[in-house]
């Protein structure tokens, strides 16, 4: 049995609720996640500010969409770049996956900053919709790590309490695939990777007189080592 279409009144309350996020998200690209207004929406949009709340109960509500939406959107980026030519081997496909990490967070630094340079990402806010979205985005990751391990040997020692930890988290939100030594190979990937791109994106390898390329590649090929020459990360 089909679905009945939309009523006039939820296409409305959609389009408005739509609306408001793209207002919001311009004001985190102007003045990161502290310039979101409520009240400034509304005034924009011709609502009272009580109006708007019939749509967003709260501001950390809104935060928690844009958040939500903005991991998601990553996925959709990591999920393109796995499935891509050439991005077969699981070498292959990390790097293809860091190079679609460097362009999301340089083409939208408001929306990484968000995510990850920000309370608001770390699944704070509604952690029912916010924490699957983000996984979502490690999965790819981790997916890729388990096939790359499997296949390689490792030359990192385990640390048992460490390891025990993420083995623990892991198994709750990735499933049980996922072991300890693995975990810790996608959470030192993307920390290293994350900590680059926080600096370039604030400008001191700018200053410093350095290529921002040419480091995360050169990052990105000691991360994941191997016989393969991958294409290197585009220039902004």
């Amino acid at each position: 049995m089909s679905q009945r279409p939309p009523s006039p009144r939820e296409r409305y309350r959609v389009q408005t609720a739509e609306e408001a996020k793209r207002i919001a998200s311009r004001q985190l690209a102007e003045g990161g996640p502290g310039a979101i207004s409520l009240n400034a929406i509304a005034k924009e949009m011709g609502l009272t500010g009580p109006a708007l709340y019939r749509y967003f109960a709260s501001r950390d509500e809104l935060l928690a969409e844009l958040v939500t939406d903005a991991y998601n959107d990553l996925a959709d980026v990591f999920q393109a770049a796995a499935e891509q030519e050439g991005a077969h081997s699981p070498r292959a496909r990390l790097h293809a996956l860091a190079e679609a990490y460097r362009q999301w967070a340089l083409a939208q630094p408001h929306r990484y900053q968000l995510l990850f340079a920000s309370s608001a990402g770390s699944g704070q806010l509604a952690p029912e919709r916010t924490i699957p979205a983000a996984h979502r985005t490690m999965t790819f990751l981790f997916d890729t790590l388990v096939k790359l391990l499997s296949a390689s040997p490792t030359t990192i020692e385990p640390q048992a309490a460490l390891d025990r930890q993420l083995e623990q988290w892991a198994e709750r939100r990735l499933g049980p695939k996922v072991q300890g030594l693995v975990a810790r190979h996608g959470l030192l990937f993307w920390t290293r990777l994350h900590g680059l791109l926080s600096l370039e994106l604030l400008g001191h390898f700018a200053v410093m007189g350095i290529d921002p390329t040419l480091l995360y590649a050169a990052e990105v090929d000691a991360l994941i080592g191997g016989e393969e020459t991958p294409r290197r990360p585009k220039k902004r």
